[in-house]
């Protein structure tokens, strides 16, 4: 039984190792940065233009300023081919984490001290202008860490970004909430925006990223177009590019159909307001956050592939799991099962597919290549699902609906493994999946 016991205990202090090193810990204060201005301009710009007496079809629409998150790799080629002056020499990741920064923070300062009541125009153009910021923050805070992390550690790395984006967007959301009771939105949003602080820290203590790769220049105007077109074409020139592309685009349509009908599922089973809060928010959002430790270490152990494979099958099987609770009668216990289950499952797939995706990225073009793969992730489902996924329920019931979404899951599942099988996965990813330190 001892050496039962010390042997658990190596393989609980060996699991948590990696979470402890600093490459890891800073991936989390970046995540913590990342998440906040996401926050500011969801939820708690609702709320506060509720309170300030501003119509529900208004208040609707400020969801389009989010449209920036999903069109950031249109201008993500700044962050990798244009060299700041003056704070330049800090270095190309560093000099625009602090300038991305310190724009988050103007930009939210500015939305704080507008007056919804009296200028509802400005306000909008305030939230666009956090929406820009934050997603141009994001890019930088991308590259950050990939080109931090070492191949071995993106697992674990992108693990720990989730959690400090869960932390940092329901800590500012909070705050803001409990500030603006006390002191009013104009001071609470202000204080919000030292967020940012974070990561612009954590990028001066780091320093410049060992990983960073700059691309071959050449003179004039030459360069300024191979700076737009040259991650492109470098993604697209590898084998299996076109199969790797379509697998972005599907692996999570089933997901997001599904995800994005449980609340009317559970309304219409009779569940109440105080047991969605106790299984959905409560149990789920906890459940995430063990999935997520789950698939670091999954990662870790099992290797890019298999656990991306076992991912994309939990996911799946996720899916089918709100099938059966769409079956049966109201059921507290299986409410619980079911977002327990979805959750974990959510938190693996989370971890090992974003860890796949950052490795897909070639060292020279982090920034432009990273949010090119992740606005390609999100797109199709926000847009395309978002727009038939009510439709559907309609036309098949919930029960065919959530078996209709599993099936969705299994073309993104079956690709992946037949990539996998053809050697192609191996073959399309970048140089981030595969160089080790500096000078490697």
């Amino acid at each position: 039984m001892d050496d039962l016991g010390a042997t658990a205990r190596r393989d609980w202090v060996g699991a948590l190792k990696p979470y402890l090193e600093k490459e890891s810990l800073a991936a989390f204060f970046l995540g913590v940065s990342s998440g906040f201005p996401y926050a500011l301009i969801g939820a708690t710009l609702t709320s506060r233009l509720a309170q300030d007496g501003i119509d529900k079809k208004t208040v609707t629409a400020f969801t389009l300023v989010f449209l920036a998150y999903n069109f950031k790799f249109l201008w993500a080629w700044m962050i990798d081919g244009v060299r700041l002056p003056v704070l330049g020499a800090l270095g190309q990741r560093v000099s625009w984490m602090l300038l991305t920064g310190a724009l988050v923070i103007a930009a939210v300062a500015n939305l704080a001290w507008v007056d919804p009541a009296s200028n509802i125009g400005w306000v909008a153009t305030s939230a666009i202008l956090v929406g820009i910021a934050g997603a141009t923050f994001d890019i930088v805070i991308d590259a950050y860490r990939i080109e931090t992390l070492r191949p071995d550690q993106l697992g674990v790395g992108s693990g720990m970004t989730q959690y400090g984006w869960r932390i940092g967007s329901a800590a500012a959301g909070a705050l803001a909430l409990v500030l603006a009771a006390r002191v009013g939105w104009e001071l609470a949003y202000t204080l919000c925006a030292a967020f940012a602080l974070p990561a612009m820290l954590t990028a001066l203590v780091m320093g410049e990223p060992a990983r960073r790769r700059i691309a071959e220049r050449s003179k004039g105007i030459g360069e300024a177009l191979r700076a737009v077109y040259g991650p492109f074409t470098e993604f697209f020139l590898r084998k299996g590019a076109v199969l790797v592309l379509l697998f972005i685009l599907l692996h999570k349509i089933g997901d997001t159909l599904a995800n994005l009908t449980v609340r009317l599922l559970l309304d219409d089973k009779g569940y109440t307001n105080d047991e969605i809060a106790i299984y959905d928010v409560g149990v789920g959002f906890w459940a995430f956050l063990v999935g997520i430790f789950i698939g670091g270490v999954l990662y870790s152990r099992l290797g890019m592939k298999r656990s991306v494979l076992i991912s994309l099958v939990l996911m799946g099987v996720s899916n089918f799991s709100f099938a059966l609770l769409a079956a049966v009668d109201k059921t507290n216990a299986g409410l619980a099962a079911t977002f327990l289950f979805e959750n974990i499952a959510s938190g693996i797939g989370g971890v090992t597919v974003v860890a796949y995706f950052a490795a897909l990225t070639d060292l020279r073009f982090t920034a432009s290549q990273y949010a090119l793969i992740s606005a390609a992730a999100s797109i199709v489902g926000r847009v395309l699902t978002g727009t038939t996924a009510g439709a559907l329920v309609e036309s098949f019931g919930y029960v065919n609906f959530y078996l209709f979404t599993t099936a969705a899951a299994l073309p993104g599942i079956v690709l992946f493994w037949l990539m996998m099988r053809a050697g192609l996965i191996d073959a399309s990813i970048g140089t981030a999946g595969t160089e080790g330190g500096e000078g490697s």
